[in-house]
């Protein structure tokens, strides 16, 4: 029989607590979807499973979730974003709840499988872990599924791949793909987040530093951007030839990791790849490189390998291990080489996935209301969610725009000038 929750201190609850309500009080898009929730009551009587980064702006959304009539079962999507406090406070008002901070790879999969065991009506997924299992192990959870919901680029990815091939089991709004997430989240969440993490981390100045920063998308874009107003010299390196004219474009040097390896003082992998910086790199590095990773999986450096080839490795600092390898240079790793703004800081501030987290809920309500009737696809967010996420923004901001008048809208759809 699957506990009501399992963390690791239930009596961590009041400090969990506190955490939830600053972010909820500085989350007004979320409060004003989650008024309309509690009126509706569009998941009363559903089940909803959550696979997200257990900490404070995730138990906003489960809360809203709840409120909104939903039986939610939550667990994490890296064992080392999770915050024991905030596990515990959530299940400490009922909520099923399996996430303990540092889970070891069998208990984060067994997580997993407790927050599905209850059969949900909709899943929301960071990444695809929920995807993995129920297209694998837990197929048999597919027919009660009205559909899901996707954070992340990588899980994106992972769905789109099922899609093409024809083997995805349900229907899934690209939360992702939403502009106010990947404009908004993606590159000034993960760009402030990312340094505020390795700042405090390490407690080492940026300005004047050769930062090195593996992919060009959204997110990697965020990092550069952030990593140049801290006064670094920034090199970028890409796959994608676009990508990297607009790197150049945007002042930043590029060259392959090849090159970047001997002249780089901190990398940032965000590609959503794997083996990007491998050790033929760690070969190349500075003594005392620092190594980071801001993309979903621990596979973008190879920290197995590094560990491997080291003489020596010890604890520099907490969430900082130094590998020391035969000619005598000192690698930095910092939090094993896991999503770095989450395994070693507290995520993205709370106002920008104040954000994605409307959009979730609100995708979450599509899902209720449509999802029966859907194709097995990936559905982008409908407009009007994403619109009204904006719109709620700029109210709580006191700021207006202009609207289209009744000609110019005719003007902008159609062929009659």
């Amino acid at each position: 029989m699957v506990p009501q929750y399992v963390v690791k201190d239930i009596n961590l609850a009041p400090y969990g607590m506190k955490k939830i309500e600053w972010a909820y009080r500085n989350m007004p898009v979320l409060r004003a979807i989650e008024k309309e929730l509690i009126d509706e009551q569009p998941f009363k009587g559903l089940k909803v499973s959550v696979s997200v980064h257990v900490e404070a702006k995730t138990a906003v959304l489960a809360r809203a979730l709840a409120r909104g009539g939903a039986d939610v079962a939550l667990t994490g999507c890296n064992p080392l974003s999770t915050q024991d406090d905030v596990a515990a406070a959530l299940a400490s008002t009922g909520m099923h709840v399996y996430a303990i901070h540092g889970a070891n790879e069998q208990e984060y999969i067994e997580h997993l499988k407790m927050a599905l065991s209850f059969g949900p009506d909709i899943v929301i997924d960071d990444g695809g872990d929920f995807a993995m299992l129920l297209h694998s192990d837990l197929k048999e959870l597919v027919p009660n599924l009205m559909g899901g919901c996707e954070e992340t680029t990588t899980g994106v990815h992972r769905l789109n791949i099922l899609e093409k091939e024809g083997k995805l089991a349900y229907p899934v709004v690209a939360v992702n793909d939403a502009r106010c997430k990947h404009l908004f989240d993606n590159r000034f969440g993960t760009g402030q987040s990312v340094w505020t993490a390795i700042m405090a981390t390490t407690n080492l100045v940026v300005a004047g530093k050769t930062v090195v920063v593996a992919g060009f998308g959204m997110c990697g874009r965020g990092v550069a951007l952030r990593a140049k107003g801290l006064g670094a010299k920034v090199v970028v390196t890409e796959i994608d030839p676009v990508k990297a004219c607009e790197a150049i474009m945007e002042g930043y040097e590029v060259m392959t990791m090849d090159q970047a390896a001997a002249i780089g003082d901190v990398f940032v992998t965000v590609t959503g790849c794997k083996d990007v910086i491998t050790p033929k790199h760690f070969e190349m590095m500075k003594d005392g490189a620092i190594c980071c990773n801001a993309g979903h999986f621990d596979c973008e450096v190879c920290v197995k390998e590094l560990s491997e080839m080291a003489v020596e490795a010890n604890e520099l600092r907490n969430n900082i291990i130094g590998y020391k390898l035969a000619n005598g240079n000192t690698i930095c790793i910092i939090a094993e080489g896991r999503l770095v703004n989450l395994a070693s800081g507290d995520g993205h501030p709370v106002e920008i996935m104040d954000m994605s987290f409307a959009l979730q809920a609100q995708s979450a309500r599509y899902i209720a209301k449509n999802g029966r009737s859907l194709e097995k696809k990936v559905y982008q967010t409908p407009q009007v969610i994403d619109d009204r996420v904006a719109e709620i923004l700029l109210a709580t901001k006191g700021v207006s725009i202009d609207k289209l008048t009744a000609e110019q809208e005719k003007y902008v759809n159609s062929w009659d000038f």
